[in-house]
């Protein structure tokens, strides 16, 4: 290749990288004496005509937005899914040596509770959203704030999903939702920042366990006690680690608490770095975009006949013979796998109605995979 081609093809790189950037919309709000930024972005699929969803992806303790879209960049998702996605950033806690926090340290009568529900009517404002469908995310203290919102702010927040990071014990005491809430959490078992079995110093409690955190959600939400769990392929078994599902079902309104354990897995965002098997993003958006404030969004009947799950409608559930499934995602493999996650069989789709002969399957529980989907059939005896 001549140097003036590579210089060209160098430029032109450069220059597609400062379009995409170009897409940010960098704005300001005046709240409690403070000018607070945050990064937005509408998708290329938004219309007046049509309520969008709101996402908040919220960074680490000392981190900046710009550094969270960095690992967690999900603007593709939110062209192909029309909800607006938003990164604020946190300001100079003095009580921290001017560390960037969403939660102060010590004593300090700053609280951005308000500054988000603030925002949130500022957006809301400016733009069609969907009230009834605002999400956040976050990244170790970001994610620590994912729990803030959903004990403090509740009837505004409908899902969320923390990120390396469990409940803190403050959290835990004086948690106070008002609504069902599904809850997803990603966490690695051997993140030695925010350790999966807890927090602890000369006898007192920071940060409760994971095992805690999903038993508050599930006895909040009355689900069922003991959980789904299904081992995830290892599509890279380079990166140190696995990651199983696992699924508390049949909560109030339909939500439900579930947990990707990162088997072997640090202080990590999945997918950017850390484990390779799974992609946060995407995970965390086909999580919190079936609820809603009201619960799940499309069918309130889960194991009990006809059950949708964003864009898999299938039934009968349970199904002695024939199940049938309607198909509205890009998706064409169904793949069945038992409750260890061994392969049974799979089935090519298409899009719109399928018809599947179970014959052959015996009675047992099983868990069918459509894309990045998974749901829990339940054979009976023919």
């Amino acid at each position: 290749m001549d140097k003036n081609r590579f210089i060209f093809l160098i430029i032109l790189l450069l220059f597609c990288k400062v379009l995409t950037a170009q897409n940010f919309i960098s704005q300001t709000i005046e709240y409690d004496g403070n000018t607070r930024e945050y990064e937005l972005y509408i998708p290329s699929s938004y219309s007046q005509d049509v309520l969008s969803p709101l996402m908040f992806n919220f960074h680490g303790g000392n981190g900046t937005s710009e550094g969270q879209i960095a690992i967690s960049d999900m603007r593709n998702l939110a062209d192909e899914n029309n909800f607006i996605l938003v990164y604020p950033q946190a300001i100079a806690d003095p009580t921290d040596d001017g560390s960037l926090n969403w939660i102060f340290k010590g004593d300090s009568d700053h609280d951005d509770i308000y500054f988000i529900d603030a925002l949130i009517s500022e957006l809301s404002n400016q733009y069609q959203i969907d009230l009834e469908r605002v999400y956040a995310c976050g990244y170790s203290l970001g994610g620590e704030f994912v729990y803030e919102l959903l004990c403090r702010l509740n009837n505004k927040i409908a899902s969320g999903v923390a990120v390396a990071r469990t409940m803190g014990q403050y959290q835990y005491e004086n948690c106070n939702p008002e609504h069902p809430t599904a809850i997803m959490t990603i966490l690695g078992t051997e993140d030695y920042e925010s350790n999966y079995n807890g927090v602890f110093y000369n006898g007192v409690t920071y940060y409760i366990s994971a095992n805690d955190t999903h038993q508050y959600w599930v006895n909040f939400n009355n689900t069922e006690n003991d959980p789904v769990e299904i081992e995830l392929p290892d599509y890279n078994n380079s990166d140190g680690s696995t990651v199983t599902k696992r699924i508390w079902e049949n909560g109030d309104s339909c939500v439900i608490v579930s947990e990707l354990r990162v088997n072997g897995g640090g202080h990590d965002w999945p997918g950017s770095f850390g484990n390779m098997d799974i992609n946060s993003d995407t995970e965390i958006w086909n999580f919190v975009s079936n609820f809603s404030i009201n619960g799940l969004i499309d069918d309130c009947s889960l194991n009990l006949g006809n059950t949708n799950l964003n864009g898999i409608s299938y039934f009968p559930n349970p199904v002695e013979n024939q199940l049938t499934i309607n198909n509205s995602t890009n998706s064409k493999k169904l793949k069945i796998t038992d409750i260890k996650g061994r392969l049974v069989n799979d089935f090519d789709l298409v899009e719109g109605i399928n018809t599947v002969n179970l014959d052959n399957l015996p009675e047992g529980n099983f868990f069918f995979n459509v894309g990045n989907k998974t749901f829990k059939i339940i054979k009976a005896a023919n």
